[in-house]
């Protein structure tokens, strides 16, 4: 089959999912589907050549055992919508390519992220880059809510002056605060689109960037539903083990005699999955 279509993708290609309070994800375009991942595995050509549950363990097995250029012959386009604290996380994924709109060419909008109140928390005690998941109590968080809001609207304001009096866009946008909306287009292929979506669905990630990836995965089911779910069983949530963890985690398995502290069949499972 030379070209692969999902159904599924094609309903949803440019149709806004809302992030945040005035962010969004558009799926653009994409290339290959699940058929494409399993075609160039077997390196065949032709439609039908194997049934859905044989091609669904190809994909299983491939994705399990970390054979993932077939995954890279998928490509997604995506046209986002972020703050600019959230894109400059984004960019630290550096397998993709993007374009972002230009402060330089164009004015940016009065557009600006405002946390709700239950997102409004103290910093952590014990994560030097992260909030406590306990939030302020309503006035506080009212308080601070609108001190943002009013920071934003001076920082606007002042923008726009300058740009009034005849000042560089380039020079005029430099005070404007990281909670401004940026957009961009984002093309990436499906194996590092989950290398992607591993750390930033993650829990150790900032809430508003899970928000985000959540929402790319969601997508991104319309596109490749096989390689999600075979995403969603051995790599997302996972753990990896160092050899010496791995070896602790094998003498706890047995009792001191030697026998299988898990019933058999347990054990084998256990085994197959460390190939």
């Amino acid at each position: 089959m030379a070209h692969c279509i999902s159904a599924e993708a094609e309903e949803i290609l440019d149709k806004e999912f809302k992030v945040l309070d005035k962010g969004f994800i558009r799926l653009v375009d994409y290339l290959g589907t699940d058929e494409r991942i399993v075609q160039s595995a077997r390196v065949s050509y032709g439609e039908g050549t194997k049934t859905y549950r044989e091609n669904a363990g190809l994909i299983d097995y491939l994705l399990r055992n970390r054979h993932t250029s077939p995954f890279e012959q998928v490509v997604l386009t995506f046209h986002i919508k972020m703050p600019v604290f959230i894109a400059r996380q984004w960019v630290r994924h550096r397998t993709a390519r993007l374009n972002e709109i230009s402060g330089r060419y164009s004015v940016m909008k009065d557009d600006f992220y405002v946390p709700e109140n239950n997102d409004i928390s103290p910093q952590s005690q014990d994560n030097r880059q992260g909030r406590m998941t306990e939030s302020f109590d309503s006035a506080k968080s009212n308080s601070i809510r609108e001190t943002l809001i009013e920071g934003q609207r001076e920082s606007y304001k002042e923008y726009t002056n300058l740009i009034e009096k005849g000042l560089a866009r380039e020079l005029a946008r430099i005070n404007l605060p990281l909670s401004i909306y940026t957009e961009l287009y984002w093309q990436i292929d499906l194996n590092n689109l989950f290398h992607f979506l591993e750390l930033r669905m993650g829990a150790h990630a900032q809430k508003e960037i899970r928000l985000y990836a959540q929402v790319l995965f969601n997508i991104t089911k319309h596109v490749a539903p096989q390689a999600c779910t075979s995403f969603e069983n051995h790599i997302l949530g996972s753990t990896r083990f160092s050899k010496q963890e791995l070896a602790e985690l094998k003498r706890r398995l047995f009792s001191k005699d030697g026998t299988p502290v898990l019933e058999e069949r347990a054990l084998e499972r256990f085994e197959e999955k460390l190939k």
